[in-house]
């Protein structure tokens, strides 16, 4: 195992306390060539509550951005094909806001001023504790609104309340407690209340794939959803055949 690797191996997957919670469509573009290094980091954020792309050199990073919107970019310095500081530039150039957290080995002051005239907003040298780096990126996150307060994970809906950071749906009559799945779609629906929510859309986010099995899965997980919220016939769950869903209050 090479150095790099050995930063973050031993770190287990850690809780952050914070009274802020990330949303769970959070986006995070992660550019790092050790294999192994891109893993633990994938991994640990994914366990936070992120979603995660990783690259492994700069072209792949560059391909990344221009094909979807990302709240923060993690790039490592020494890409394979593109520099982390090229590739900083590039992103800058197409979105001024996006924040860039450069993770790198190199601690010399002139590549730490090297990465802030190429873009970056922070300057993290391994080793890390992964609890810093959730610190630093939750400053930024909140900053730019893809981290929200415990009250914005709170949804009214009709006669029922939907706290999706506990993956509860409150009743007079009593409380759900729905499966992380059931808690993502619905918050999906609840995120996008004006407008149809597509079925690759609910998916690709939810099951990571678009393929017919699980979209049987996903009707089956609606009609659940159907079944908590049938309390209140003010709610309907709409669906649009061949398109998606989306969530209608009378």
């Amino acid at each position: 195992m090479n150095t790099r690797t050995h930063i973050l191996m031993a770190e287990k997957p850690y809780t952050l306390l914070s009274p802020l919670r990330k949303t769970m469509n959070a986006r995070i573009l992660l550019i790092e060539d050790d294999p192994n290094l891109g893993f633990v980091l994938k991994d640990n954020l994914v366990h936070q509550g992120y979603d995660v792309t990783l690259c492994t050199n700069g072209e792949e990073g560059t391909k990344a951005f221009a094909e979807r919107a990302f709240d923060l970019c993690l790039l490592d310095v020494m890409l394979p094909k593109k520099d982390g500081f090229t590739l900083a530039q590039e992103i800058r150039g197409v979105n001024p806001h996006v924040p860039i957290l450069f993770i790198t080995a190199k601690s010399m002051l002139e590549d730490k001023v090297h990465g802030f005239a190429a873009g970056g907003d922070d300057y993290l040298v391994k080793p890390f504790s992964m609890e810093e780096l959730y610190l630093r990126m939750e400053v930024f996150l909140r900053r730019s609104g893809a981290v929200t307060s415990a009250m914005d994970m709170t949804f009214p809906l009709g006669a029922y309340v939907f706290d999706c950071s506990t993956f509860t749906l409150r009743h007079a009559q009593g409380n759900k407690s729905l499966t992380q799945k059931e808690a993502e779609v619905l918050r999906m629906l609840c995120d996008n209340q004006h407008r149809v929510v597509k079925r690759e859309e609910i998916l690709k986010k939810v099951w990571g794939d678009d393929d017919y099995f699980m979209g049987r899965s996903m009707d089956v997980f609606i009609s659940k959803l159907r079944k908590y919220l049938k309390e209140d016939p003010a709610i309907q769950i709409v669906n649009y055949h061949g398109v998606g869903f989306r969530l209608e209050i009378r």
